[in-house]
């Protein structure tokens, strides 16, 4: 059997929830024809001020540019994103959500809010306050990845 766990039960534990949270609201979103990859990327066009480029989209996603390619290509396909003629930069693009893509988005961000009321709505709001509290904690003693991190 190989072992595939941390050195650190906590840490286990935290991937694990993660994971399976994700997966279940995955599994939702697939029963409409979506996935969390998606609604990520819809979510960021959504909000954003103003059309992104490629590179920035995957910056604000933390996703490789390949990966961000193939999630255009295929929505673009399905008529929820454009592509848009970057204004001084010929080789560059900016993309935009379609009326449709604006619509799938609304539609998944409710699959997304239902799915995860669920999955977390047997937190009581003290638990939940707790547990914000804690990964924030958790977070912040994190250092920035980099060649900053210390060397063994």
């Amino acid at each position: 059997m190989v072992n595939t766990r941390s050195s650190d039960v906590l840490v286990d534990d935290l991937f694990r929830t993660t994971v399976r949270l994700r997966t279940y609201v995955d599994a939702q979103l697939r029963g409409h024809g979506l996935s969390v990859p998606r609604l990520r990327l819809l979510r960021a066009l959504a909000t954003a001020a103003e059309p992104l480029r490629m590179r920035d989209l995957g910056d604000v996603l933390n996703v490789a540019a390949r990966t961000v390619t193939s999630l255009v290509d295929a929505l673009e396909r399905e008529g929820l994103v454009v592509r848009l003629p970057h204004p001084t930069d010929r080789r560059a693009y900016l993309l935009a959500l379609t009326d449709r893509g604006r619509t799938t988005h609304a539609k998944a961000e409710e699959i997304d809010r239902a799915a995860l009321a669920l999955a977390t709505g047997s937190l009581s709001a003290g638990q939940r306050g707790v547990l914000l509290e804690l990964l924030a904690v958790l977070r912040e003693s994190l250092p920035e990845a980099g060649p900053d991190l210390p060397e063994e």
